[in-house]
């Protein structure tokens, strides 16, 4: 007994340090912005520090930019995370097979993802630039949209043209988390199933969407996470303009637009605590199921 409880202690001797770090860099400023988010303060000198309580709060969902900010964030990760997964799903089962050079079109599918973001964005904002943007070009020669038509300029195609171009980075991603699942299904599950006379449906239905279930659950905790907190494409393609601002865009517009001139910080601190109560929601109901799965 006395062996376990030395073992124990040293155990937590050992992780403290890691506890102790994550608590300084993460935590900390977890609790300070929870803390903030009370006050109405900013960085002037003649601005001063007065407790409101949950004033911003109420100030915020009063906003109709911070409402339209966050629809936009749920239809945006919404739309991206189940394309992405459907994509990715579909993606992962074809490189699966046995093939000719599986191997270099396995490395060619994570090309989009290993594009660093700012790069890919602005790479797409060329291509859907209506004065010669190859997007912009094949569209018009199909006739789905007229000449000279600004896809980034107007609010019925900007956020779909953003959210393709996501889809376009993030579903190797995708795929190759659900591929690492794929490959941990027995063969033999497959052989028994093609004996009793099961086809290709029935084999997907009854073997690998089941089993890949779990698989399926993490992949989209980390996607839809990361969609909730979106910035840097939305930003570079539109700034957030013609009814594409998300919640994290309309927080660095607080920040850097507003905090250096007003009472903003408070009031932005209430806005990020809602977007990490937002993700917790998702991340909570992502969970719970993922649990009742491996159950």
């Amino acid at each position: 007994m006395k062996a376990k409880t030395k073992e124990t202690v040293i155990a937590w001797w050992m992780v403290f340090p890691a506890i102790l770090v994550i608590s300084i860099i993460a935590f900390f400023p977890l609790f300070k912005t929870f803390y903030d988010s009370f006050y109405e303060f900013g960085l002037r000198p003649d601005i001063e520090r007065k407790f409101v309580g949950f004033q911003n709060y109420v100030e915020l969902f009063k906003d109709e930019r911070f409402v339209f900010a966050l629809k936009n964030t749920i239809f945006f990760t919404v739309v991206s995370v189940a394309l992405e997964t459907a994509f990715g799903l579909l993606i992962a089962l074809i490189v699966n097979q046995p093939f000719k050079l599986r191997g270099m079109v396995r490395a060619a599918m994570l090309i989009p993802w290993a594009i660093p973001t700012a790069i890919s964005s602005q790479m797409w904002k060329w291509m859907f630039n209506d004065q010669g943007g190859i997007i912009s070009k094949w569209l018009e020669n199909l006739g789905i949209i007229e000449q000279g038509v600004p896809i980034l300029g107007m609010p019925k195609t900007a956020m779909w043209a953003i959210i393709a171009v996501d889809v376009w980075k993030t579903t190797p991603f995708m795929a190759l988390l659900i591929l690492a699942g794929l490959q941990l299904i027995p063969e033999e599950l497959y052989e028994a199933a093609r004996i009793d006379g099961a086809n290709l449906w029935k084999r997907f239905t009854s073997i690998t969407l089941p089993m890949l279930r779990p698989t399926i659950a993490v992949a989209l905790i980390f996607r839809t996470l990361d969609a909730l907190r979106v910035f840097d494409v939305v930003f570079i393609m539109t700034r957030g303009s013609v009814n594409t601002e998300t919640l994290a865009v309309y927080n660095r517009v607080l920040l850097m637009d507003r905090a250096f001139t007003g009472a903003w910080f408070g009031y932005g601190s209430a806005l990020s605590v809602v977007i990490f109560l937002l993700i917790s929601i998702f991340a909570i109901i992502y969970i719970k199921s993922l649990k009742l799965q491996l159950d």
